[in-house]
């Protein structure tokens, strides 16, 4: 028996270990069944060596629960170790085992999957004591067993043991007892183990049996030891393809399509990423392709690994070089993930073109599925733009679809301004937009449909990467303003009657929250709408980019901006005008006369003060410009009660106001009630 101290620098490595060296202590189940996976694996390759004339036998690996005795057991059928070997690996803490048989075995031993001597440490995270009970498979070789409390304090002794391999026995810790329940146990091996690549064992399979489940005599397998992503893609159908996604993500629909990657230079890489029919969270969607090391799972935090708009998808990606720290949990910085994240975008716009190549009517029907993922990564990575601009596609209200170059070529004859700017139309909510979109299509023009979670900031990007164009939503501007060939006829209206009937609308307009409203007047058309409600095309789009970008939120505090515009050549906006000259002419003569003498008294004060410096305006002076502004203020209010007095009873304006209102949404409870009394009177 032999008696010692582990070969650390520093008494504290178990408290190092137990708190910071995993990030996370279920871990430990992972690194265990890995280092036996790893004897086996090495005994293989010694068996293919013909370093090992032995029988191989079963290789199964094999994890117990004894909640008796508080143990946890992994056992294996591998190359065990001498007492020699478990000196050198087990006590020396700074040497590998698998780094000393990679060197020998490099061209050979693209399986084995440790890169690390602490893996076998972290059973101390849940441990209070570990035994390995261990036997070479070299010939004559002498049973021995290793048992540490956890202190860097050991024991050696030679114990009876007839079969090659080891037996890794935790107790288990008291605060951590969950790991002696089947469940967690089955949880974790599920979570960690179920592509490793030989048989692990965890219990035996039960049936169901007098009214209980017992027991069979065959042992419960949890593992797949040929998952898809290890065979070649020739060799498997749809169907494989599909069960497998099922495997991974049971409760999901079937994938769009998807991407077996497989290549051997300059890295070594396989897996396969699906392409998921996306909901509505993007959030909800990260955080599905599971990373592994040899067909050990590592993460599903594959940021760096994978750019960033492809977590969007599901999926698995099994690499042996990307480069882990001890605890194989965090990815480090390296070349070589750069270069995987290069790799994987290429693939990925190499196959949605050559899907969009191939069967164009397929790709179509899937667009609305895999918008999200491209807008994201054009957004996001600007190589990605330049592949995927020639597969991107633009979707009509009519749906019909468009290349970027083809849409530009269908509507730039039509759909150019007379400053020569492309002007792109779009609508994201048919319904909600309708009768904006028929006068857009009653003049000829195409109106695109975006109402992806995206496209705002997406427009604002194609809006640099194309020269000479913009975007404006359909309900933006009146139609004869959204994409402008002259200047705006003038209206015969004179000023005072403009701004008397701009008044009688302005006045019945609500109060809405966070919704401020401006009234103008414009030369339409007989044939035009009578008013039209728009919504600024610039603070709208501020207020929707806020939403995706940090430092913009102050424009979700500030008020939507609504302009009614009237139309001056309309019949009922023209009786509208009339009836208020007519009922408020007698009432307004005396306020109109003194607000004209006023302004131009006021007009004089300016002109005669402009033609001095700030200071040589005396206090007087001042005092008289201010009094004549109040003046000419309070004649404007006077005017303003007046018009508003009257149009507070004139069901026409109410209707319509009313009208402008309900086609944006903003008619609702009391007032919404009214419209709908008021219809019914003006009908009968």
């Amino acid at each position: 028996m032999k008696q010692g101290n582990i070969g650390v620098t520093t008494e504290n490595i178990f408290p190092v270990i137990k708190k910071f060296l995993y990030s996370d202590h279920e871990i430990f189940l992972r690194e265990m069944v890995s280092n036996a996976v790893d004897a086996t694996q090495k005994l293989k390759t010694l068996s293919t060596q013909g370093e090992y004339k032995g029988e191989l036998g079963d290789l199964t690996v094999r994890i117990s629960l004894d909640k008796d005795k508080g143990t946890l057991t992994i056992s294996d059928r591998g190359i065990g170790m001498t007492a020699e070997e478990v000196d050198k690996y087990i006590n020396q803490i700074a040497f590998s085992g698998v780094n000393d048989f990679m060197e020998k075995y490099k061209d050979k031993a693209n399986a084995i999957i440790g890169h690390f001597g602490l893996g076998f440490y972290s059973a101390f995270m849940v441990s209070k004591k570990v035994e390995i009970v261990t036997k070479s498979y070299q010939e004559d070789a002498k049973a021995v067993k290793w048992t540490c409390d956890g202190s860097p304090s050991f024991t050696l002794e030679d114990v009876e043991k007839t079969d090659r391999g080891s037996d890794i026995i935790l107790y288990i810790d008291d605060d951590c007892k969950e790991f002696l329940e089947k469940a967690r146990i089955e949880s974790l091996l599920g979570k960690y183990c179920k592509f490793l690549p030989v048989p692990i064992a965890f219990g035996k399979k039960t049936e169901w049996k007098d009214g209980k489940q017992v027991d069979t005599d065959e042992d419960n397998i949890i593992n797949n030891t040929e998952p898809l992503w290890t065979k070649a893609p020739s060799t498997l159908k749809d169907d494989d393809y599909k069960k497998f996604y099922h495997t991974l993500f049971p409760m999901n629909d079937d994938p769009l399509f998807w991407i077996h990657l497989n290549v051997d230079y300059p890295f070594n890489l396989t897996g396969i990423l699906y392409f998921p029919r996306i909901k509505n969270n993007i959030e909800l969607q990260r955080n599905k392709i599971q990373l592994y090391c040899n067909q050990v799972f590592v993460t599903d935090q594959v940021e760096g690994i994978v750019p960033e708009f492809l977590t969007l998808l599901h999926g698995v990606i099994d690499s042996p070089d990307i480069p882990l720290n001890v605890s194989r949990s965090y990815l480090q910085s390296d070349a070589n993930v750069k270069k995987i994240s290069t790799y994987i975008t290429k693939k990925v716009a190499d196959r949605l073109q050559s899907i969009f190549k191939e069967n164009r009517k397929d790709y179509e029907e899937k667009w609305d599925n895999l918008k999200i993922f491209i807008n994201y990564g054009m957004l996001s990575q600007e190589d990605f733009y330049d592949r995927a601009k020639d597969f991107a596609l633009m979707k009509d209200v009519d749906g019909k679809y468009f290349t970027f170059e083809e849409y530009k070529t269908l509507i730039k004859d039509n759909q150019t301004d007379k400053n020569g700017d492309i002007v792109y139309l779009y609508a994201n909510n048919k319904e909600e937009q309708y009768t904006y979109i028929e006068a857009a299509k009653n003049k000829g023009y195409s109106v695109l449909l975006l109402d992806g979670q995206l496209d705002t900031p997406v427009i604002s990007m194609l809006e640099q990467k194309f020269e000479k164009s913009h975007f404006s939503r359909v309900d933006a501007d009146i139609v004869d303003r959204l994409i402008v060939k002259d200047d705006a006829p003038k209206s015969d209206l004179k000023q005072e009657e403009r701004d008397n009937l701009s008044e009688v609308f302005r006045s019945q307009l609500p109060k809405i929250a966070k919704a401020e409203f401006m009234v103008e007047v414009q030369s339409l058309g007989e044939n035009s709408q009578p008013l039209m409600m728009t919504q600024s095309e610039y603070m709208r789009r501020m207020k929707d980019i806020s939403r995706f970008q940090e430092g913009m939120s102050f424009y979700q505090q500030m008020p939507d901006t609504y302009s009614l515009v009237l139309n001056s050549d309309h019949p009922l906006i023209k009786e509208v005008l009339d009836s208020t000259t007519k009922a408020t002419a007698e009432a307004l003569k005396p306020i109109e006369s003194e607000l004209k003498g006023q302004e131009a008294r006021l007009a004089a004060l300016h002109q005669e003060q402009s033609k001095k410096k700030p200071e040589e305006v005396t206090k007087e002076e001042h005092e008289d410009l201010e009094k004549t502004e109040k003046a000419v203020s309070e004649q404007k209010n006077k005017r303003n009660e007046v018009i508003a007095g009257y149009a507070k009873d004139n069901k026409v304006v109410h209707q319509l106001v009313d009208l402008a209102l309900l086609q944006n949404g903003m008619l609702k409870g009391a007032a919404l009630d009214a419209f709908l009394k008021r219809s019914v009177e003006l009908i009968k």
